[in-house]
């Protein structure tokens, strides 16, 4: 860890919170991952060595510590009271992020994986049907992948590959208006009309699926350029 050799608060906090993917750790544990393959899955670019590097720092400094994971099988990562507290600064950088600088979703930016990772915590689990669905995502554009989302038993889970269950319902979408719609920059009901994003299957499943999405957790806060453009 870097050290700047100062006693002020703000030096000692940084060395902590500033090294490069601590903040995304924290990020992951508050939205609930604890698992090591679950901080994987929302952090697919760090190495598999730096996460458990990182993850030994922030047991070191007291931010966060293992236990038994609900279902008592494995242990997993979880905050402590200093790492709870310092949950609360990461949302709020998060919040500053999206009002400040997250205008607009550049190319390099964007990251089908943690999108659909992000999505399948991101339900409203009292507006899903009580039997299995399963959901194809298709993107095109910028990137072309497909995911399937499978709604079983009160779980979600995302496959990279077809997990051998019948489609219940298609949901074709170019890949950067499903990252504006996710971040809160458009509305599903716009992109779709636009013709951006296409949803297909039984009727009441298309109509209830806008309602299954919660989108990010920062989707509420407007970017503060948009509020400039509408005072002028």
């Amino acid at each position: 860890m870097t050290t700047y050799g100062q006693f002020c608060p703000v030096a000692k906090a940084a060395e902590v919170f500033a090294e490069r993917w601590t903040p995304l750790i924290v990020r992951e544990i508050v939205c609930g991952s604890h698992r090591f393959n679950e901080l994987e899955n929302g952090l697919p670019n760090i190495s598999r060595s730096l996460l458990t590097q990182r993850l030994r720092s922030l047991e070191q400094a007291g931010v966060i510590e293992r236990r038994p994971t609900g279902d008592g099988r494995a242990s997993g990562y979880y905050l402590t009271e200093a790492g709870t507290e310092l949950g609360t600064i990461v949302i709020a950088l998060g919040e500053w992020g999206q009002r400040w600088v997250n205008s607009e979703i550049r190319p390099s930016e964007l990251d089908l994986d943690l999108l659909m990772w992000d999505l399948h915590r991101r339900l409203n689990w009292d507006t899903l049907p009580s039997y299995r669905v399963v959901a194809r995502f298709d993107f095109s554009g910028a990137q072309v992948r497909s995911y399937w989302l499978v709604l079983e038993h009160g779980e979600a889970s995302i496959c990279r590959g077809d997990p051998g269950f019948d489609v219940d319902l298609y949901v074709s979408a170019d890949t950067v208006a499903f990252h504006r719609v996710w971040i809160g920059h458009a509305r599903l009901a716009d992109v779709i009309r636009d013709g951006h994003v296409r949803i297909d299957g039984p009727s009441d499943l298309v109509r209830a699926f806008p309602g299954w999405l919660s989108y990010s957790v920062f989707a509420h806060i407007r970017p503060a350029v948009d509020q400039v453009s509408d005072a002028t």
